[in-house]
């Protein structure tokens, strides 16, 4: 799509098949009405302040791109059908910015090009402004100053397009006059231009749009720019899609149309087409290998239906049959749109459900790129992510292929795809700067190895795609549930728990029985669930790139046993995790809180039977160990001291809001400055725990040890006495001596 200043429309140039495009005048035809944007009434005068702010804008250093400027080309005159206003004001400031900044007639010989052919008086005040001398005075109103020159008749002001020249040129003066090189700056101002050299452009058509009131919508813009393109290689073809565009696929879409009672003008379904043909053509662009750069539908139309060589003919009428088909398998065999709500309804659900996928999305995915995949191109967050794109391609993939694809397949298949989608946030992406680059061509011929042939493809043969954890898993599954279809059932309930969605491995396919169990298990209480964990290992696990850093459970955030669950490079110890928790579902009971409180309390007083405390003793038994947050801890000397840990608030870093444990419980007034690791005595002491003991330290830049409080500990550092009970029983006493000593 060609960008035109006001300025470069006049300089000739060569389409893209090497025909010459030469503009010498551009008039506005005896049908157009009046200029309209310097009329006095309220309406105009916001569009006119409106349009000047957003032209000062450009020319203060926010370059702009105006909407398009779409005209028929007849012996070298352009004939605007959409852009009068806008050609019209950057006419009259292109003009006073040369005025402005004097600039020899020689430099502005091209605005003699700019006419207006509706009434006489209208043409000669163009022609007079660009040809009489004409100095500014900045002390008065342009209006005022061009009415007292001798060449301009009284009567002009009559003129409904003259009279309002001159309230924009004064609005213009105002708003620019104190731009430092204006004449410049104007360059930051461009248009679309859209020359319809195959259509003529007769009254007639003027006559048609001005009946209606509007100017072509840009969607009838971007058709026409389409459909044109499509004849230059296949008339065909161009003819086929036009005629489907205006009937089968408009009534396909027709249901999901932004209507409202009373607003004619969102009663289309030129917005939900435009975003599908956004979605087809990001497809074909990742299909052909390439990252989507530009969500502008011209572009797109430029890009992958638009002859560049003359070996690019097969390449557009496949692209061509492409569209086709993501349209048509929408519609049944009388070309009429299938049930497609009740169609998505069939294979996902909101919640587990026998054959349907479990799906957090809109159910209707159809509908969700309808509405919102538009977004999917900038800074703005992506409303219809790459997750999504990846499912509804599964969904279209099935419904173009439905006649080698069987519905009991594919709903295998499409839980196969599914799983893989949910568990490969690190290698879903389509940006070339991303670490690991440009992933959706080789996960789109995964989905198609999985849609049509049920077979999880090599990496070596696709390219690398899914997670290749989640990829094994699902090789893997798909073998089990060959042998063991009376259990599929039970496999697929575990995988769609909110806790695993999909990622079964911290199971495993060892022992089916553990599948109910594990559920029975996180309906419990999931602060009974951590502590009676912790009652068979540890089953912690540390962050590899944070070596102090480890991950627990939680009471209440499903986070952190998502991240225990599921296998990851970042964390360090998900065989142990599996370990604890498999033993702990093995259990030959159901499990219920009851149980699992049996559990602990056996544990604990085993512990305190037996005088050994260990540091997950005390996790279990204080509350206070357990924030009910993200179960992210800091473990001093890497590990190393198991009695001295940071509880984290935060969900990555320490915050004045972290404490040890180990003294909160002793007493709550821990001090927030230094990560809750003290407890002020008093102003010169504050108390500290360590591997072995409690200590009073002076507090000044010297920090010395005034007193210690040895917890005594067997050979093999496990305490033999509860170090908080004993803390308890003399922080008083502590505080009451140093309160004296004071």
């Amino acid at each position: 799509m060609e960008t035109k200043t006001f300025k470069t429309i006049f300089i000739p140039y060569n389409d893209k098949f090497g025909e010459r495009i030469e503009i010498k005048r551009i008039e506005i035809p005896k049908i157009q009405r009046d200029f309209a944007y310097g009329r006095t009434d309220e309406k105009n005068r916001r569009k006119r302040n409106n349009f000047l702010d957003t032209l000062f804008d450009a020319v203060s250093g926010k370059p702009i791109t105006l909407d398009f400027i779409y005209g028929d080309i007849k012996e070298n005159v352009l004939t605007p059908l959409d852009g009068q206003q806008r050609l019209t004001t950057l006419f009259l400031l292109y003009w006073y910015a040369a005025k402005k900044e004097n600039k020899a007639n020689t430099e502005i010989d091209f605005l003699r090009n700019f006419s207006y052919e509706t009434r006489p008086s209208a043409r000669k005040f163009c022609e007079f402004i660009t040809t009489k001398d004409f100095v500014l005075d900045g002390d008065k109103m342009l209006s005022e100053q061009i009415k007292d020159k001798n060449w301009f008749p009284l009567e002009w002001q009559h003129d409904a397009t003259v009279s309002s020249m001159l309230v924009m040129l004064d609005a213009i003066q105002e708003r620019f006059s104190c731009v430092e090189n204006l004449y410049a700056e104007l360059e930051n101002i461009s248009f679309y231009f859209l020359p319809i050299e195959d259509m003529g452009l007769t009254d007639e058509l003027y006559i048609k749009m001005n009946s209606r009131g509007k100017p072509l919508t840009p969607f009838e813009h971007f058709k026409a720019e389409f459909e044109k393109q499509l004849k230059f290689a296949d008339e065909i073809v161009a003819k086929r899609i036009g005629s489907k565009i205006d009937r089968e696929w408009t009534d396909l879409l027709w249901q999901y149309r932004n209507s409202s009672v009373g607003d004619d003008d969102d009663n289309t379904t030129d917005d939900e087409f435009l975003r599908y043909f956004i979605f087809i053509c990001n497809i074909i662009c990742y299909k052909n290998g390439g990252s989507p750069k530009t969500s502008d539908e011209f572009d797109l139309v430029k890009d992958f239906f638009t002859i560049h060589e003359k070996n690019d003919k097969d390449k557009i009428i496949k692209n061509a049959e492409t569209l086709e088909s993501f349209f048509d398998c929408w519609l049944d065999d009388n070309k009429k749109s299938i049930p497609i709500q009740c169609f998505f309804e069939d294979f996902a659900s909101k919640e587990h459900s026998i054959g349907k996928i479990k799906t957090n999305y809109n159910v209707n995915l159809l509908e969700d790129c309808l509405k919102n995949y538009a977004d999917i191109i900038g800074k703005n967050r992506r409303k219809f992510t790459l997750n999504k794109i990846i499912l509804l391609y599964t969904f279209v993939t099935y419904r173009q292929n439905m006649a080698c694809v069987s519905e009991e397949e594919f709903r295998r298949r499409l839980r196969i795809i599914n799983n893989l989608i949910l568990n490969s946030s690190d290698q879903i992406s389509d940006s070339e700067d991303r670490q690991g680059g440009n992933r959706m061509p080789a996960i789109l011929r995964q989905v198609d190895s999985i849609v049509l042939y049920g077979q999880i493809a090599d990496s070596e043969i696709v390219g690398i795609n899914f997670s290749p954890s989640q990829l094994e898993e699902e090789k893997i599954k798909l073998e089990w549930t060959v042998h063991n279809p009376e259990k599929a059932e039970l496999l697929f309930a575990l995988e769609d728990h909110e806790l695993l969605y999909g990622q079964i491995s911290v199971v495993g396919l060892e022992h089916p029985e553990c599948f109910e169990q594990f559920e029975s298990l996180f309906k419990c209480n999931w602060d009974l669930v951590d502590c009676a964990l912790f009652t068979i290992g540890d089953y912690k696990q540390k962050d590899r790139a944070k070596g102090w850093r480890y991950q627990l459970g939680s009471s209440k955030e499903g986070y952190a046993w998502k991240m225990l669950f599921h296998k990851s490079e970042n964390l360090i110890g998900f065989d142990n995790t599996k370990k604890v928790l498999s033993n702990l579902l093995l259990g030959n009971t159901i499990i219920t809180n009851d149980y699992l409180k049996g559990l602990i309390d056996s544990y604990l007083n085993s512990c305190e039977n037996n005088n050994e405390y260990p540091w997950n003793y005390y996790y279990i038994k204080y509350k206070v160990f357990r924030t009910g947050r993200y179960g992210r801890y800091c473990w001093n000397n890497f590990g190393k001291s198991p009695y001295v840990f940071t509880t984290l608030f935060q969900q990555k870093e320490l915050s004045e809001n972290s404490y040890n444990p180990f003294l909160k419980a002793v007493n709550d007034k821990v001090w927030r400055e230094h990560w809750g690791n003290r407890i002020y005595l008093s102003e010169k002491e504050f108390l500290r725990e360590t591997q072995t003991s409690y200590r009073v330290i002076s507090n000044d830049e010297n920090e010395n040890v005034l007193r210690e409080f040895t917890i005594n500990q067997n050979e093999k550092g496990v305490d033999t006495e509860n170090r908080i009970e004993k803390m308890r029983n003399v922080f008083d006493t502590i505080k009451n001596d140093d309160n004296n000593h004071d």
